[in-house]
Formats: structure tokens, C-alpha cells, sequence
């Protein structure tokens, strides 16, 4: 579908691309070309990634050990990846979920949420922009959402609030930056079963399979497709 090389010469960061649908995405932009960066906060799964993405794509790969909830780690990591050259693009992967009653939800529980999904995109987002901008570069954001920050989902409260604030911050950025060369976009891929993040969310089959029929198309995502 895309051209080969496409992404030669770019430079890519997506926060959380050791697992999942990050790792899925990082194996893609390193087959297009791109220098990639991930980052996460389990150093042994991030090194374990890059080595297999390297076998299978022999693209050059970056790992950060980096909690985005500290604007600190943030810094730093993007001080070591800028002493290079600017980043091309960023692709805010990294969230936290989990099954909870509201009337027992705790401000703890919130924002153990919140502050990876919200306040940890902004946090990755600000600083790259500024950059961007000092330097006078062109670049390019995007930011994982979810469907339900427009259905509203029981019991999942906190993920559909920070959602919808990073869909919020998209929109506010891509006004306030898009006259400087800076594309900020959202997208909302809807469910796909990955290790960790499903079993919390679908913990036995009977839920699962009730959830899988609420998707219009009667399927859920899967890996494969992600990369499209």
C-alpha cells in the first residue's frame, strides 16, 4: 500500500511502542524506513522489542526507559534523541485502563488513569512542540483515542475523561500550531485484544463476546490491521 522508503530519512517516536498496538506501529514505520524511537517504562520488554524489529526489519531502533507521568524523564529523554536531530514525528500510544465502579472509584484510581492518558500526552507533546517551533521544523502528532469519548462506557470513566482531553488537546493544538508546519490528528481504532490491557478489561469470555457484538462489523481489531 505505501511506498517502500516512504518514512527514509524520519524520525519517530511513539511513547509506549515496546507491546501491543505501539510495537505494532514501531514495526511498521521501521519497515517504511523511519529512525524510530520507543520508549516505556519496562526496559527489558523495550530491549527485547528493538531486537526483534531489528532482526525482522534491520531498521535502526532507540529505547528509552521513560515514565511520561514525569516531565523530568520526558527532558531528558528528549534532550538525548534532539542532540541528534529533530524528531519528524510523534505518535502518543501510551495509556492506562482499568474495570471500576464509580461510587468506588478513588482519587488514586483516577489518576493512576488520568495522568499516563492526559496529563503524560501533554506532557510528551508540549516539549516536542516547542522544539518544533524554536527550530522553525515541520512536523507531525498523532494520538491514540477511543471510541467510546463519543458513546460513553460504563465503568471506565477515567479513560473516557482523559480521552477525551487529548481529543480536546488535539484540536486546540492543530489551531495553534498548524500555521507553523505542525499536523496534530487523533485517531479512535476501537478494540483489539492485546496482552495485559484485554485481560483487565474482558476478564472472561462471556464478556468479551458480548462486547464483540456491539462492533458493527461483528469483529474486533487485531495487530495485523493496525499497521494499515
Amino acid at each position: 500500500m505505501f511506498k517502500t522508503g516512504l518514512f527514509k530519512g524520519k524520525r519517530i517516536l511513539v511513547t509506549r511502542g515496546g507491546t501491543g498496538l505501539g510495537k505494532a506501529m514501531s514495526e511498521r514505520f521501521l519497515e517504511l524506513g523511519a529512525e524510530l524511537f520507543i520508549c516505556g517504562r519496562r526496559g527489558n520488554v523495550l530491549d527485547e522489542t528493538a531486537r526483534e524489529l531489528t532482526d525482522k526489519t534491520g531498521g535502526k531502533i532507540s529505547t528509552f526507559v521513560c515514565n511520561i507521568r514525569v516531565p523530568q524523564m520526558i527532558e531528558e529523554m528528549l534532550d538525548k534523541i534532539w542532540s541528534n536531530g529533530s524528531l519528524n514525528g510523534l505518535v502518543n500510544n501510551a495509556a492506562g485502563n482499568s474495570i471500576s465502579k464509580n461510587d468506588n472509584l478513588s482519587p488514586r484510581g483516577f489518576d493512576a488513569i488520568s495522568n499516563i492518558v492526559m496529563n503524560g500526552t501533554f506532557y510528551v507533546t508540549r516539549p516536542c512542540g516547542a522544539r518544533w517551533i524554536k527550530a522553525g521544523d515541520a512536523a507531525s502528532v498523532v494520538s491514540i483515542l477511543a471510541t467510546y469519548i463519543w458513546t460513553g462506557p460504563a465503568y471506565l470513566t477515567p479513560s473516557a475523561m482523559a480521552k477525551a482531553g487529548v481529543s480536546a488537546m488535539t484540536q486546540s493544538l492543530a489551531l495553534e500550531w498548524g500555521n507553523r508546519g505542525i499536523r496534530l490528528n487523533a485517531i479512535a481504532p476501537g478494540p483489539f485484544p492485546t496482552k495485559g490491557a484485554w485481560d483487565r478489561l474482558m476478564p472472561n469470555e462471556n464478556l468479551a463476546r458480548n462486547y464483540t457484538g456491539t462492533v458493527p462489523m461483528g469483529a474486533l481489531g487485531n495487530i495485523p490491521n493496525s499497521q494499515i
